[in-house]
């Protein structure tokens, strides 16, 4: 979508496609938009709690489920990165439908390296599409929240099948057509963006890489 993500030579970045950067869905940081500027793409400037000096540019960092490339790094007045974020990505993603307003929050994951636990479950960073939350209610301390995914994306959701939504790796926990719901846990809404969810909210979708290839197959024959 946008500029391929791809960390500096000699990084033991986990690899599934050759080149391709990888993730788990489990969100390590929340971020916040402090500047954005139009520069021919998208430039964002997000606060981390991540120590810049551990972040090389050019490396991979996957906001709200995007993988994109940090091309520029600070420590004043708080840690921060940039990134760029191209037309096509502005397309494809919720960010841009509102072009991440100052102080909106992100969920950030880095790109895995070898020996990191699997936690989640593999994610690309290359999201697929938006869903929209279109309903919500408490379950006890956890929130049952229901999604409509766009049309072609649906076949890829299964009841107990895995979504990434905002970059956070989500259980399905059931499919009706286009819409699915899913369970958070407090944990999972103290941690992450999900805390502020509301109905209406689009949300960057990325499907289970296995739902594709099972697809695939049966396309096949």
């Amino acid at each position: 979508m946008n500029a391929p993500c791809r960390g500096v030579q000699g990084e033991l970045a986990l690899v599934g496609i050759k080149g391709a950067r990888m993730f788990t869905g489990i969100i390590t940081d929340m971020g916040e938009v402090i500047a954005t500027e139009q520069r021919g793409d998208l430039n964002a400037r997000i606060a981390t709690a991540y120590d810049p000096a551990g972040i090389a540019i050019g490396a991979s960092i996957a906001c709200d489920g995007v993988c994109l490339t940090v091309v520029a790094k600070g420590s004043t007045p708080r840690p921060w990165f940039d990134v760029q974020i191209s037309a096509e990505t502005l397309d494809k993603t919720n960010i841009g439908r509102n072009r991440w307003p100052l102080g909106r929050r992100v969920n950030l994951e880095r790109a895995l390296r070898v020996g990191d636990e699997l936690g989640g479950h593999i994610v690309s960073g290359h999201v697929d599409g938006v869903a929209e939350i279109v309903a919500m209610r408490n379950e006890g301390d956890s929130t049952r929240l229901t999604f409509r995914a766009p049309d072609a994306l649906a076949r890829f959701i299964a009841p107990k099948g895995s979504v990434a939504l905002n970059g956070t790796s989500l259980t399905v926990n059931e499919v009706e057509g286009a819409t699915f719901g899913i369970n958070l846990i407090p944990h999972t809404k103290e941690v992450t963006t999900w805390g502020e969810a509301k109905v209406g909210d689009l949300v960057n979708l990325e499907v289970d890489t296995m739902a594709r290839y099972v697809a695939r197959l049966r396309d096949w024959d």
